[in-house]
């Protein structure tokens, strides 16, 4: 495969907003990032999104419903936003646009993503590769998650045993040893931190983990949030944002509150790798969740192993998602993998992903 210029879009289950990312890459091995963007959601773009998943969590299957229909047309038109925010946008042929995932209902045979590919390539007159889960689920997979084949490409060069730890609204785990590979997630990321925080009117996340690090981690409400059988299902698993609550924490306090979602969050990814065939010498982390110290802290306490963001390593933590869109969107044009055994649950490699091509605006 030729070396191609591409944008990959992300919007995460955190509702944040748009990461875009202008790469050059031959959806193999060689990947150098160009520029990279965030298009923040305003408050009502962000509460929309999250309405859309709720009422999409009410629904049997995918179906018409003219509020996911109107977010979908609202989020769209950020992230072509979004693109044009990129210096030299212009230049790249071809967009991976993810849109935003609203339910992920594997176990039912289905996942849905919004987002609008023909209108995105009409706006910005590319071709833009979409849908990048539902092949995977239709052939037996979880349809998540889907960076780890390009989270392999950009660290080959790092020394195994190796985890890489995508912390959004959910997070992931890709490990690495020398020769086996494998991911899945974890448990909640961020997301019911969030909601934690938005519930109180105290903000929209845990700004430098300050309210987790006034708080006190209750190990009996912990011991409860821990308590659920999907931590003793195997991998590769995945889940919807939306599939835990906050409410073993309702009746502490805001700090405590924060401090005990926080340890949650690490003490999953701790029983995560208790599940390992290998023991990993160090995790890396990409998403959001690396910005927050309490979180690194809690991570490198509950699994003993050092934690580091990804750009220790030379790696853009804000758009690696994003650069992976556009990765798996060359892979799709050329029919390679997107997915593989070890990392849905697929039973073959699968090459997903739907082409909208560009047309005329309007």
């Amino acid at each position: 495969m030729g070396k191609r210029l591409v944008v990959g879009l992300m919007s995460g289950t955190s509702a944040d907003g748009v990461d875009a990312a202008l790469i050059e890459t031959d959806g193999d091995t060689h990947v150098r990032l160009l520029a990279a963007a965030e298009r923040p959601y305003a408050q009502a773009e962000r509460l929309a999104i999250r309405a859309a998943a709720q009422r999409a969590l009410a629904h049997a299957a995918p179906a018409p419903d003219r509020q996911i229909a109107a977010a979908e047309h609202m989020l769209t038109l950020a992230h072509a936003e979004a693109v044009r925010m990129l210096p030299g946008w212009e230049q790249a042929e071809l967009v991976g646009f993810h849109g935003a995932t609203v339910a992920h209902r594997p176990d039912r045979g289905w996942t849905w993503q919004i987002g609008d590919a023909g209108l995105l390539a009409a706006a910005l007159g590319r071709p833009v590769v979409h849908d990048f889960r539902s092949a995977d689920v239709a052939a037996g997979g979880q349809g998540a998650p889907l960076a780890p084949g390009f989270h392999r490409a950009v660290t080959a060069h790092l020394p195994r045993p190796l985890g890489v730890l995508n912390i959004g609204g959910v997070a992931n785990l890709t490990w690495f040893a020398d020769d086996a590979w494998g991911a899945f997630d974890t448990g909640p990321g961020n997301a019911l931190l969030d909601d934690w925080i938005t519930f109180h009117k105290a903000g929209t996340h845990d700004h430098g983990g300050a309210l987790a690090l006034a708080g006190r981690v209750r190990e009996d409400v912990l011991t409860a949030l821990l308590d659920n059988p999907w931590f003793d299902q195997p991998g590769p698993k995945s889940l919807d944002r939306d599939d835990f609550s906050t409410r073993p924490v309702q009746g502490l306090g805001l700090a405590d509150g924060a401090a005990t979602l926080t340890a949650f969050t690490a003490e999953a990814v701790a029983l995560a790798l208790r599940t390992l065939p290998v023991s990993l010498d160090r995790l890396l982390v990409c998403g959001g969740g690396r910005k927050n110290p309490a979180l690194m802290a809690a991570l490198a306490a509950r699994t003993g192993l050092p934690v580091a963001p990804v750009e220790s390593e030379g790696l853009d933590g804000d758009s690696l998602e994003a650069q992976a869109f556009a990765w798996l969107a060359v892979r799709v044009g050329e029919g390679q993998p997107t997915s593989w055994p070890e990392t849905t649950g697929v039973p073959h490699p699968v090459s997903g992903g739907r082409l909208a091509r560009a047309g005329p605006a309007g």
